[in-house]
């Protein structure tokens, strides 16, 4: 792959795109300092998500968790509630572990050293390049599928994306690119231009700068750029959400396992309605928590999509004949209490059946 290199004259390349970026980049909050604990924070953030949605969560992150001191102190209910709605939340729970590490070996230092940096819980390949280019100013790759589609269509590069091996061909071919006088501002260079001009579909090719560097470009091949295999259709798991309010009016909910999907957020009870059927939520409900429904009634009707499974969600809601839960993974909460806790997304929505 390297030697798809000598068609590219790399230094007029590097000038090309440092000046536009210079003079386009967007006004994002991470790009105030090169502080690495808030990079590493907004790298971490923006894995899946779009840079509108982190925004918002960013700021409020960094000011309620302003060093890693904080956020390691902090109890991880406190970092889910915040983290809610991002989704992925494995990723708040990494960061969270990484930043007591942090402080336990590095006194709160984040390492600049590679192997020490790559260690850390939650830091791959990508999120480790993007620290030391950005924060430190080193020659690193961060190259991630934004990376890689931006490179495969100005060195016209057809390696399937989706095989693993081939994300290392493309950090070595982004290594031979990256200039070591200005590191952090090319690796942001690269990410910007994918995220403005060089973009999945309808990329820009008439206003992208380094067009005359593109070698997709000149053989009008940038449309089946980069080449990725397709994913396996995913599998749709159908489930009962009961939304269950006691004598008192408090509401019912339990705490997701401490691993695994959302692990430890919370939930309203769900019933595995693929397997018990439709008729039988309520007995089922019944013989795992010990929980006596009365009304049981059908409210509305959700998807949730993750990146492996569709979550296919019926809302119930239900009163409970007896006022005590035996089950200890259940608890009862008022509704003023209930905005405390962090929930999925998918939950959340459905609050509004019970809450107004």
């Amino acid at each position: 792959m390297l030697r798809t290199l000598q068609y590219i004259d790399i230094i007029t390349f590097q000038r090309d795109l440092l000046e536009w970026y210079d003079q386009n980049k967007r006004d994002l909050p991470w790009r105030d300092n090169q502080d690495p604990y808030r990079i590493w924070v907004s790298e971490i953030m923006l894995q899946q998500t779009q840079v509108d949605t982190v925004i918002p969560y960013y700021g409020r992150f960094m000011a309620q968790f302003p060093t890693v001191f904080d956020l390691a102190a902090a109890e991880e209910q406190t970092v889910l509630k915040a983290w809610e709605g991002l989704g992925y939340y494995s990723r708040a729970r990494n960061l969270q572990a990484a930043a007591k590490e942090v402080v336990a070996s590095y006194a709160g230092v984040i390492p600049a050293d590679p192997k020490a940096l790559g260690s850390l819980k939650g830091i791959g390949p990508y999120t480790k390049g993007a620290i030391l280019s950005i924060a430190f100013n080193m020659p690193e790759p961060a190259v991630d599928g934004n990376v890689m589609r931006v490179t495969s269509r100005i060195l016209k590069i057809d390696d399937d994306i989706g095989v693993p091996a081939v994300r290392k061909k493309f950090e070595a071919v982004v290594r031979e690119l990256i200039p070591e006088s200005d590191p952090s501002s090319f690796n942001q260079a690269l990410m910007e231009l994918g995220a403005l001009v060089c973009t999945p579909k309808n990329p820009l090719c008439t206003l992208c700068p380094v067009q005359a560097h593109c070698r997709a470009y000149e053989a009008n091949v940038v449309s089946t750029l980069p080449v990725k295999s397709k994913k396996k259709p995913k599998k749709k798991i159908p489930y009962a959400v009961v939304l269950i309010q006691t004598a008192s009016g408090n509401h019912v909910i339990e705490q997701r396992p401490d691993a695994g999907l959302l692990a430890n957020l919370w939930q309203f009870p769900m019933v595995p309605v693929g397997e018990v059927g439709n008729d039988h939520i309520a007995s089922w409900l019944y013989q795992e928590y010990g929980l006596a429904l009365e009304h049981l009634k059908h409210v509305g009707a959700l998807k949730h999509v993750f990146t492996h499974m569709i979550w296919e969600l019926t809302v119930y809601t239900a009163d409970l004949t007896d006022e005590t839960i035996y089950d200890k993974r259940l608890k009862a909460v008022t509704s003023e209490a209930l905005q405390t806790y962090p929930f999925p997304v998918s939950h959340q929505k459905m609050m509004h059946y019970i809450i107004e």
